[in-house]
């Protein structure tokens, strides 16, 4: 392979790169698995703000990004960290403080979004959110949505079924597409072109990729093309749609990645005890985030006997014996 067709590049360059103050950015995985930590922490130490941020249903991602004042707007379905943060804490004090501007989607519209934004389309039909407070309460007002281009002049709009009452649906729910500036999702693997494999549940990040203008992608294993070119069906996504390939093994740590390892309760635990308070959460962002130059400096606290006890157990993709609580 040429050098010129590789992508590998430091995810400290990547994020500098396609990222500005104010920029359209969506992150993969969903609660506490495959978020893109090592991009995230990155997209926090280089001070970016402003960000109207997309995900479907995230964790710690959004929360930390939340908590180190880099977004002004959010769209999602749900932000929970499992049993340490039902509710993610920083996001939740985001809101009721209303420093933060939220809309919310069902999981399923959400899904529906990236999709029309990956089909090239500028909306996608649904019947799902008749019945619920989702159509009538929105977080973007009218003088908002117009004063700003990229977002929707509606949250939704619903119409009459354009072929009648044959499908039992007198009405269709109409949900707007998702084109983000930026994309970061972790993977398992990844070629040197940007080729993707992800072992285990894609949840939205396939489309959240295919939907956005530029993705940059971190990865645990790098690997040249020939070896994605064998089982070309397990692969999710096409090098053309990536922009930026970064090596960062344990990227999504401290959330988890089937079959290498998984989260890290004793992080979380520690991060909600902290995030519950300003100065005790300032304490924890000055060692965990910008105490450390890079991700590897925060596997460097975490330590190595931390890292094997999440380690992946080879059967079944998960650490068996870690207490979750």
């Amino acid at each position: 392979m040429n050098k010129e067709n590789s992508k590998v590049m430091a995810v400290e360059t990547a994020v500098k790169r396609f990222m500005n103050d104010g920029s359209h950015i969506s992150i993969g995985g969903f609660t506490l698995n495959r978020n893109p930590m090592a991009a995230v922490y990155e997209i926090i130490r280089q001070g970016f703000k402003n960000l109207h941020l997309y995900a479907h249903s995230n964790g710690t991602g959004v929360d930390e990004l939340i908590g180190a004042g880099c977004v002004g707007k959010l769209e999602i379905a749900y932000a929970g960290n499992g049993k340490t943060a039902a509710t993610c804490i920083r996001f939740r004090k985001a809101v009721q403080e209303g420093t933060l501007k939220v809309e919310d989607y069902s999981n399923f519209m959400m899904s529906l979004r990236f999709l029309a934004g990956a089909m090239g389309v500028p909306f996608m039909p649904t019947l799902s959110g008749f019945g619920s407070e989702i159509i009538t309460a929105w977080g973007f007002s009218k003088e908002m949505r117009q004063a700003d281009p990229e977002i929707p002049d509606d949250k939704l709009v619903i119409i009459d079924n354009p072929f009648g009452m044959k499908q039992d649906a007198s009405k269709v729910l109409l949900v707007p597409a998702i084109n983000p500036d930026v994309t970061f999702i972790h993977v398992q693997k990844a070629d040197t072109m940007g080729t993707c494999r992800i072992d285990g549940l894609t949840f939205a990040d396939v489309e959240q990729a295919k939907a956005s203008k530029h993705v940059v992608v971190t990865c645990e294993e790098l690997v040249k093309p020939d070896a994605l070119r064998e089982f070309p069906e397990r692969n999710q996504i096409p090098f053309l749609h990536v922009s930026a390939v970064c090596h960062v093994p344990y990227g999504a740590y401290p959330t988890a990645v089937y079959h290498h390892y998984d989260y890290d309760a004793v992080y979380l635990r520690a991060y909600a005890a902290a995030a519950k308070d300003d100065d005790k959460f300032l304490t924890f962002q000055k060692k965990y985030l910008y105490g450390v130059p890079n991700h590897q400096g925060l596997l460097n606290l975490a330590g190595q006997e931390r890292l094997e006890a999440i380690k992946a157990d080879a059967r079944t993709g998960y650490a068996v014996n870690m207490k979750r609580g």
